[in-house]
Order: C-alpha cells, then sequence, then structure tokens
C-alpha cells in the first residue's frame, strides 16, 4: 500500500488575469431601498417601501432613495439616518465607495392614516 503524496493547491493567479466581478446597478437600487427600509423600522408600516436609484461607475456608487415619512417627523434626522445606513449597507454587501446618498421625501402623511387607506373611494351606495 502506497501513501498518497500531499495535494498542493496551485499560488493564486495575478489579478488581471482572475478576471473581475460587476454587480449590476439594479442590485446595488435594492440594496439601497432595503437599507432605507431598515433604517426608518418605527415608520416601516405606515408608508410606502422606499425606491432606490442608483448610478455605478467602476466602485462608486451613486444613490437617490425616495421614501415617505410620518407628519410630524424630523425629516432631517430620518434623512441623516437613512444616509448613514445606506451609505454602510453597500460598502458591506457591494465593496463600492458611496460619496453621495440623495434623500427626497415624496410625501409626508399624518401619522393616524395609512397611505394606503387614504387612496382608497370610500363612496358607500
Amino acid at each position: 500500500m502506497s501513501a498518497a503524496a500531499p495535494r498542493t493547491t496551485p499560488p493564486p493567479a495575478p489579478a488581471p488575469e482572475r478576471g473581475s466581478t460587476r454587480i449590476a446597478d439594479r442590485v446595488v437600487a435594492k440594496i439601497a431601498a432595503q437599507a432605507a427600509r431598515e433604517a426608518m423600522v418605527a415608520e416601516a408600516d405606515a408608508a410606502a417601501p422606499p425606491h432606490a436609484t442608483v448610478t455605478v461607475h467602476h466602485d462608486i456608487a451613486r444613490v437617490r432613495v425616495s421614501l415617505e415619512l410620518p407628519y410630524p417627523s424630523d425629516v432631517a434626522a430620518q434623512s441623516a439616518a437613512v444616509r448613514r445606513r445606506v451609505t454602510e449597507r453597500i460598502e458591506q454587501c457591494a465593496s463600492m465607495t458611496v460619496p453621495e446618498v440623495a434623500v427626497e421625501i415624496e410625501h409626508l402623511h399624518p401619522e393616524h392614516i395609512r397611505p394606503a387607506a387614504a387612496g382608497r373611494d370610500r363612496r358607500l351606495r
């Protein structure tokens, strides 16, 4: 019975020969929208889900997040929380630099009225 020779791992190929990974803009946009939703946990039930658009150039992502907030609300604090969370998640999940996160508040709605119910036609016949 012969002893098996130890297996050796070949050295890794140089970086230019290994190829590259490209993450689609829409994937980064989904990461951004989910991160914005996570940043707005308290308002998640009362508002429409955030929507994000992203432009990626090399490893730099520029993000625009559209969201709804309850009224009254600290818009500046909410926007800052969304910016921080979106930046952290994209850097963590996609290994991209995020120099800019534009937060667009599309709608302010009273806390006691859900947006889905407010848009319904409630005529009685």
